[in-house]
């Protein structure tokens, strides 16, 4: 594995996911929303975000956290493996639910309650954004690994029993 995406719903445990990962693996992780937030609530223009993007997929070995619907197409062709948590709608809305309040290394700030826009775009997610995923993973399914977990159970033994065979760096 050198480079890896991890994608899923909101609320799902991507970035929990790909922290494990990347302790797995020792590959550098980034998180999707600390590129296109900023701390203010605000969001950077769409060149910058694609231009850290680009440069992020430049490199030889990542994790990359995060959706990001326009610019899936370009993490499929660069990435080498795609972990997909694909959870059940009520999980997901508890996920995003239970970080309300808490510190997170992946987003630059603290959300102070459960914004109904978001609580939507997660409830849309399955009509709007699944069938995009789907038809990239059947797309690239000969092409680049992929592992499609429908449990947080099953994403947790998978990354418990990774196994990383990679050498030393010198």
């Amino acid at each position: 594995m050198k480079r890896a995406i991890v994608i899923g719903c909101p609320g799902a445990g991507k970035s929990t996911f790909a922290r494990k990962l990347k302790e797995k693996t020792g590959l550098p992780l980034y998180y999707l929303d600390r590129i296109f937030h900023k701390p203010d609530r605000t969001t950077v223009p769409r060149e910058e975000f694609d231009r850290k993007l680009q440069t992020i997929l430049q490199t030889d070995r990542w994790i990359i956290d995060g959706n990001y619907q326009r610019t899936l197409l370009l993490r499929f062709e660069a990435c080498t493996d795609v972990f997909f948590l694909d959870f059940p709608l009520h999980l997901c809305l508890e996920g995003a639910a239970s970080r309300v309040g808490t510190v997170r290394e992946d987003m630059p700030w603290v959300e102070q309650d459960f914004d109904p826009a978001f609580r939507q775009y997660i409830l849309d997610f399955p009509k709007d954004q699944l069938p995009g995923i789907y038809e990239l993973i059947e797309r690239y399914q000969d092409r680049r690994r992929i592992m499609i977990f429908h449990s947080r159970e099953e994403a947790d033994h998978w990354i418990d029993s990774y196994q990383s065979f990679r050498c030393p760096r010198r």
